[in-house]
């Protein structure tokens, strides 16, 4: 039998969370940098668009069902796939439990429609992978489409079919609702995870959603959850998608997630995959302003996963593996005027982190450095390197420009990493300039 609304909301316990209790929350999930997201579902079949090649028409509703007799996830197997997670130097992980086509990647009680009824698989792909997550000490993450196309209380199906309108039939939206709540009751009950990464928000409001509900539920037995911002209003974090913030987000938590070639989900005519210094630039520039980066994998529908992710993420264990240091325990850097390149601090603020995606053409600059430098060197290396500052007159407020010599013997392949150790907290000239009055 279906939970009611009424009696999860009664289990719950609702408490005001103050900015310090919040910010020990997310405390693991600022520290994380990089997280891995995987699309797995039926639609790794014939690759296609996962839910959305239906919703908008491109193939009939049918003919992308028709995939789940052929979804066998024969090769799966969750400890390979957490390996090639831990070593690319990820914190976190999400899988896609429920995409929105409803198909569902646990042993749900509350519909037929999951991979143990439906396919050849015929079994929980998620509780594996839970378990496997957990033995290794990564924090887990589930997405879950809040949206469901293929249920029939549910409004929408297609761009072009609409089975009701809420104001029109209130009863069988709420039917919906209590179906959410329920499938939700048993990731968290069964799985109890670290994140919650929902999906689909925006084709209702909260109110429909019962947005505020389904946090305070998800809370009621596991207080540190954390959710992600597409639930309209009630998460913890901004989700960029693909394209990454030109200027820092107002958000003081956030995570752009990016595909590693144009699709989620595996698709076997997309051959168009970034190279790996390519997603590591991306990386970087999330890590100048503060942000992680949840980089996600498409395994086949065998569960294998394509030889160019894996090789992406290989690269990625290695650059992470030698730049510990300038990675998880950073914030944000120095405005871009101050430095061509990416910045990061350390949390004292005292270290200057430089990341170098080019080969320099002599000696790299960082402008309106106020600080005395102690110590320069190239991290995961420990070369000490030779710097000089120039234009820094006596007369002046305005301090000299830092010259560093970074020789071509220690750079790295992808992207080389330097160190500049303050003699305290940094301080930046922000000043337009000084022009001489008496000397």
């Amino acid at each position: 039998m279906l939970p009611t609304i009424e009696n999860c909301i009664a289990q719950t316990i609702t408490t005001a969370e103050t900015n310090d209790e919040k910010m020990k929350r997310m405390e693991w999930f600022d520290r994380a940098k990089l997280g891995i997201f995987i699309h797995w579902g039926i639609y790794a079949v014939d690759g296609v668009s996962e839910s959305w090649s239906f919703h908008n028409n491109y193939l009939p509703y049918d003919r992308y069902m028709d995939q789940s007799k052929r979804f066998t996830a024969s090769k799966y197997d969750p400890k390979k796939w957490v390996n090639l997670i831990r070593e690319s130097g990820a914190q976190y992980t999400v899988i896609t439990t429920k995409h929105h086509d409803g198909m569902a990647l646990w042993n749900t009680k509350t519909s037929d429609l999951n991979v143990v009824k439906q396919t050849p698989a015929r079994r929980d792909l998620i509780a594996p992978f839970v378990n496997e997550v957990r033995r290794q000490g990564l924090k887990l993450g589930l997405y879950y489409s809040l949206l469901d196309w293929s249920n029939d209380n549910y409004p929408n199906k297609t761009n072009t079919e609409t089975r009701y309108r809420i104001k029109d039939d209130p009863a069988r939206w709420e039917k919906f609702v209590k179906f959410n709540f329920a499938q939700l009751s048993e990731l968290n009950k069964n799985f109890k995870p670290d994140l919650y990464w929902f999906d689909g928000d925006w084709e209702q409001s909260a109110e429909s959603w019962h947005s505020k509900e389904i946090a305070d539920l998800l809370r009621s037995t596991n207080p540190n959850v954390i959710i992600n911002s597409r639930i309209q209003g009630y998460g913890d974090y901004a989700t960029p998608e693909q394209g990454i913030p030109i200027v820092r987000p107002k958000d003081r938590y956030w995570e752009l997630c990016m595909t590693m070639n144009d699709s989620w989900g595996f698709q076997h005519t997309d051959t168009n995959f970034k190279s790996p210094f390519i997603l590591l630039r991306t990386f970087v520039d999330c890590l100048s302003m503060n942000g992680n980066m949840l980089m996600d994998i498409g395994p086949r529908e065998d569960g294998t996963i394509p030889d160019e992710e894996v090789a992406i993420l290989k690269e990625f264990g290695r650059w992470t593996s030698k730049h510990k240091e300038a990675i998880y325990d950073t914030r944000a850097g120095i405005p871009n005027e101050h430095f061509q390149g990416y910045t990061t601090l350390n949390k004292e603020g005292n270290i200057l982190y430089l990341y170098l995606p080019y080969r320099p053409n002599g000696p790299v600059e960082v402008k309106g450095l106020m600080n005395k430098v102690n110590r320069i060197w190239v991290v995961g290396n420990g070369a000490i390197l030779n710097y000089k500052i120039y234009n820094k007159n006596y007369w002046s407020e305005v301090p000299g420009n830092l010259y560093i010599d970074v020789p071509e013997r220690v750079l790295d392949p992808s992207i080389t990493v330097i160190a500049i150790l303050l003699d305290g907290p940094v301080k930046l000239y922000r000043g337009s300039g000084q022009v001489i009055t008496c000397n």
